[in-house]
């Protein structure tokens, strides 16, 4: 049996500590969750964004690449598209919002210069680079962002199951703990006056 249900002065202190405690953790969680939940939907209207962006972008590219291979030839295109170099300047760092960690994607802002010559090339592949280029450079932050959503999603869902626990289970049953404790010791009050009034009424006699 818990020794904390017995009716004690020192149980009706542990009572009442831990449900300043039961309440605060309460407190703190509802605070960190509001501000993950802020933090999450500001994202999602980012991302909503940035999907339309590299939509168009996208479109558009593909638009110039098809002209090209028209007018190049898609060997020719293919031939070319083997000068690029490989992406390989991409570093990722960290930041924590409320101690969740959410990954940052920097990449090395260089100006974009052609890596094929121009004999073979015309303006439509030149559109393409760049196009593509773009939407690689959003696909990056789009990456970043929807990773960070789905980080902040599921430290919501811990935090909502966390606070749920202190707000259904643990501040109640200490709000009732502490209750029936000063119930009982007041009780036990009065029995002990009523005790010392009847001896004193004895020997009153």
């Amino acid at each position: 049996m818990d020794a904390t249900l017995f009716p004690t002065k020192g149980n009706l202190m542990i009572s009442k500590s831990r449900l300043a405690l039961s309440n605060q953790g309460y407190e703190l969680l509802d605070k960190k969750r509001n501000i993950l939940v802020r933090e999450m939907m500001l994202l999602i209207d980012q991302a909503k964004d940035l999907q339309e962006k590299i939509g168009e972008t996208f479109s558009a590219a593909y638009k110039a690449l098809q002209n090209a291979n028209i007018t190049l030839g898609i060997s020719t295109v293919e031939a070319i598209s083997k000068a690029i170099d490989l992406e390989d300047d991409i570093k990722i760092s960290v930041r924590s919002i409320m101690g969740v960690e959410i990954p940052i994607i920097a990449v090395t802002d260089k100006e974009l210069k052609p890596q094929f010559g121009f004999t073979r090339t015309n303006m439509s592949l030149d559109e393409a680079y760049q196009k593509f280029h773009k939407v690689k450079q959003m696909s990056l932050l789009l990456a970043e962002i929807e990773n960070a959503i789905y980080r902040l999603a599921i430290n919501v869902k811990r935090t909502q199951k966390r606070a749920n626990a202190l707000q259904n289970v643990m501040i109640p049953k200490y709000e009732v703990l502490t209750k029936s404790i000063i119930n009982a010791l007041e009780e036990k009050d009065r029995e002990e006056f009523t005790r010392l009034k009847m001896i004193k009424s004895l020997k009153d006699k």
